[in-house]
């Protein structure tokens, strides 16, 4: 890893040998339910490493996942709107929330963070623990974030790409956008900056590739990154239309496309995402923030990184550097 990156310690934390061990849960579960009673010891590596269903699951049992949960403090909260338009790109109606920071009203004249939500969310349930107008009134060590309105859009689950007859990415660029644009939010000379959880991290990483000069900042928690079509169609055949459209959405590949762009990208060692991020992670241009902790792909971790997310985002310039 580059020394110009900032990045958080990427061992994973030791587990005490009171927890009950992974092979003993599983163990347990073969004596107790026929169904895993033919369980191999090859089948218990690949569960544990996350070839299989159920890391998640061992993980919860053995303290991987605990995650200490942050004290959160808002001020008092400014208006949201949340509606509906017509999406030409979706070719359906997708619902949206826009959320102004405390002292500010509707067409007050903002940045703008778009947050992309994670798969099986909507607008409605985009950030972890919080709704939008407490993200943006977050107090962060003790003062509140820059003023920044936020907006969140139904994407639907296919990862934020383009798909026949389904285009959330088209939606987010030529719709929403300017949508919120002709409203005074993220116009000139104000910014846009993208966040995202899981589904929604790549999304915000890969919508920012494709469209270079579009955004000033990205933040992305636990990016669902696959490193190779054949294991994310394995794993969601709805993920990617066609090995060409994961391809020309490779945010590894096209990790460079983010130079310019102020970048930070959190997720746990316990992540079953997290060999993809780390590999995107060495592909991405210097001065970019990479946060590697404790943590699985779940609320708790979700919830822990929001914060820091958003306060990043908030300090965004021009030119995409933190202030």
């Amino acid at each position: 890893m580059d020394n110009d990156r900032s990045v958080g310690a990427v061992s994973k934390p030791s587990h005490k040998a009171q927890r009950v061990s992974r092979r003993s849960v599983l163990a347990w579960m073969a004596g107790g339910i026929g169904a895993v009673a033919t369980a191999s010891v090859a089948g218990i590596e690949l569960v544990d490493h996350g070839v299989l269903p159920g890391k998640q699951f061992l993980n919860e049992i053995d303290g991987a996942c605990n995650v200490a949960s942050p004290t959160l403090s808002f001020a008092p909260l400014g208006p949201s709107s949340s509606g509906h338009f017509p999406s030409r790109a979706r070719r359906r109606e997708v619902g949206f929330t826009i959320a102004y920071p405390p002292g500010h009203h509707l067409g007050d004249q903002l940045p703008l963070i778009v947050m992309l939500h994670g798969f099986g969310d909507d607008h409605s349930s985009a950030l972890s623990g919080m709704s939008p107008a407490q993200a943006v009134a977050l107090r962060y060590s003790g003062r509140v974030t820059t003023a920044t309105a936020m907006v969140t859009v139904d994407g639907g689950n296919g990862y934020w790409n383009p798909h026949p007859h389904d285009d959330p990415m088209g939606m987010v660029v030529d719709e929403l956008i300017p949508m919120c644009q002709r409203r005074g939010l993220g116009a000139a000379p104000e910014q846009i900056k993208l966040m995202g959880i899981s589904m929604g991290g790549y999304g915000a990483l890969a919508i920012a590739e494709r469209h270079q000069g579009l955004v000033t900042g990205v933040a992305a928690i636990s990016p669902a990154i696959w490193t190779s079509y054949e294991e994310a169609n394995a794993a969601n055949q709805g993920a990617f239309a066609s090995a060409t459209a994961f391809n020309d959405g490779d945010v590894i590949t096209h990790a460079q496309n983010l130079r310019g762009v102020s970048v930070r990208v959190a997720s746990g060692v316990d992540d079953p995402f997290h060999g993809g991020v780390v590999s995107f992670a060495k592909a991405l241009p210097d001065r970019s923030t990479v946060i590697f902790s404790s943590g699985c792909h779940d609320n708790a971790y979700f919830l822990a990184e929001e914060p820091q997310s958003v306060e990043f985002l908030s300090r965004t310039v021009v030119h995409g550097t933190p202030t």
